[in-house]
């Protein structure tokens, strides 16, 4: 599997109108917390469907794409946080320890 940087705004909408699962995982590069929940989620996240789109925003260079992402998917802005978004709707959202490859496995195989 392999992230999917964001870097434009546009690429917000084009994963709010996408079919399927998608996950984006929102990271600052200036936390440690982030970093290990992110190297903890890489770890695990060959359970996660094959199919699913993986997208990676550095927030700390793209504050306006994650306000445009917390506002999009009606979700708080949290650091650092993965959403599972579903066709279009963020179905599931955590935050630092709270973040599970498996969790989202079970959310998508249910």
């Amino acid at each position: 599997m392999q992230w999917k940087n964001i870097t434009d705004l546009t690429q917000i909408s084009e994963i709010k109108q996408k079919e399927g699962y998608s996950l984006i995982f929102k990271h600052s590069t200036r936390c440690s917390v982030s970093s290990m929940a992110k190297r903890r989620f890489e770890l695990d996240w060959e359970v996660l469907p094959a199919d699913t789109s993986l997208y990676f925003l550095d927030l700390i260079s793209y504050r306006d794409i994650s306000a445009e992402i917390a506002e999009t998917f009606q979700v708080h802005h949290e650091s650092p946080q993965i959403l599972l978004i579903k066709d279009g709707d963020c179905i599931l959202d955590a935050s630092h320890s709270d973040i599970s490859a498996d969790e989202i496995a079970e959310v998508i195989n249910n």
